[in-house]
């Protein structure tokens, strides 16, 4: 069974992305700030977290206490054992462009969504597609480190990401 991460500081939202998970049959693991969540990728390095399941993507909010959620995708990314994860930003505060691209390059994520997210047959297409990419770039490249350089923006476009106006069905 797969594992994915979330670190988001709204219980409802995480609490509905942990059900999906367990829907689609994976194994989920929240943190509800950004210090828990660099503690925790802390002691996996340091070899603290015993477990041969760990994440394979996190799915990070980029407003959420104690430390920033660019700031946890960036640390993501130093990991050793963590590196290659698909990083996905959420946030409900609409970013100018040039204020994206900072995100992007500052985190080194694959993807950043806006609130409400899209329906769950949409957004487990998504972020599949992140992790088969992840492995792609780990195949191709062996057992060199994916991340690295500045990470590709992906903008979302009308049918992947609701809007305001959007059915009680999308995540808020």
């Amino acid at each position: 069974m797969s594992t994915w991460m979330v670190v988001e500081d709204e219980p409802d939202i995480y609490e509905v992305l942990l059900a999906m998970f367990e829907v689609w049959g994976i194994e989920g693991v929240a943190f509800i700030d950004g210090g828990e969540a660099v503690a925790w990728i802390e002691d996996v390095d340091a070899g603290r977290v015993q477990t041969d399941d760990l994440p394979v993507l996190a799915i990070i909010d980029i407003r959420i206490p104690e430390v920033s959620g660019l700031d946890v995708a960036a640390r993501l990314r130093r990991s050793p054992r963590l590196k290659n994860n698909g990083i996905v930003l959420i946030t409900a505060y609409r970013l100018q462009p040039p204020e994206e691209e900072v995100a992007m390059a500052r985190s080194q994520a694959d993807l950043l969504l806006y609130k409400p997210l899209p329906r769950p047959d949409e957004f487990r297409e998504i972020l599949e597609e992140i992790l088969a990419k992840r492995k792609a770039l780990a195949g191709s490249k062996g057992t060199e480190a994916v991340s690295g350089g500045t990470p590709a923006i992906q903008e979302a476009d009308e049918s992947e990401v609701t809007d305001a106006a959007e059915p009680p069905s999308a995540i808020a």
